[in-house]
């Protein structure tokens, strides 16, 4: 069993739980994902790895469904049953020169521990955060911390710039020259803000963590079509070129789920395994 340490409510349905989970803190790199499972009735969930604090780590997640909710109720001394990982492909960190880090809602989750990396390899790292509004906005001072620059946009204007990540970063690539940029956010974000570094040829990650379901390549759902060929998220990235992405077929596939995602939702409040407490 692994010991929830600490659970916190960062905004409206998004969530940090810290987890005692020794064997992924000792292993985990930037850009990698773990798999829970809350109980026996549980559903397998993967989630980026947020943060790493001695024999601890952070995942930060939106309530969108029953696992998730039932997560985000769970409070300190709690035990989870499963933690498996760390999973996935590490971001590649190398000294590129000038990168851009952009995190779009709860994707900021996993920008903190990429830009550590990408500064630790000796890059100028700046972070782009994009939020609905100021009260969406997360780790804000965590990626303060970890870049030499931060540039903050919400879509309502009530913290830093009114507008999009994908403004903020047309505003820097006017300025200086820029060298790679990772994307981590919801699909249409990503594919928007991706577009801006395309004609200029800009080395440019995603990280498609979103369309994970299994998070082992055996249940299929997080099939990608990247330059014209098959991959899965799960084991094939998560990050990927954003410049050979089929979005729309991405999104697709993220809309599979909304009827049993809202069969198991009815139930949550009932009796039997996995019900709310």
């Amino acid at each position: 069993m692994y010991r929830v340490e600490k659970v916190l409510q960062l905004s409206e349905r998004v969530f940090q739980v810290w987890i005692r989970a020794p064997q992924v803190a000792r292993n985990a790199e930037a850009g990698q994902f773990l798999v829970l499972r809350l109980d026996e009735c549980g559903e397998r969930i993967p989630l980026t790895v947020s943060a790493v604090k001695g024999d601890l780590v952070r995942v930060i997640f939106m309530t969108v469904g029953k696992s998730t909710t039932r997560l985000s109720l769970l409070s300190a001394g709690d035990d989870i049953r499963d933690v498996a990982g760390p999973l996935g492909k590490p971001t590649e960190v190398r000294n590129y020169g000038t990168c851009a880090v952009i995190g779009g809602g709860v994707g900021i989750a996993g920008a903190p521990l990429i830009a550590r990396a990408l500064k630790a390899a000796g890059n100028r790292v700046i972070g782009i955060l994009g939020a609905r509004s100021a009260p969406f906005m997360i780790l804000e001072e965590e990626m303060r911390e970890a870049c030499n620059e931060v540039l903050v946009a919400t879509d309502d204007g009530t913290l830093g710039r009114k507008g999009f990540a994908a403004d903020l970063l047309k505003e820097v690539m006017a300025r200086e020259h820029l060298d790679a940029a990772w994307i981590i956010g919801p699909a249409i974000m990503m594919k928007v803000t991706s577009e801006v570094t395309r004609q200029p040829g800009i080395r440019t990650f995603v990280s498609l963590n979103p369309v994970m379901v299994d998070g082992t390549g055996m249940c299929g759902s997080c099939r990608v079509t990247v330059g014209g060929k098959t991959r899965f998220a799960c084991v094939d990235g998560p990050e990927f070129d954003a410049h050979k992405v089929d979005f729309d077929a991405l999104m697709s596939r993220q809309r599979m789920y909304l009827d049993e995602e809202k069969v198991a939702m009815e139930h949550l409040h009932h009796g039997g395994c996995g019900a709310m407490r």
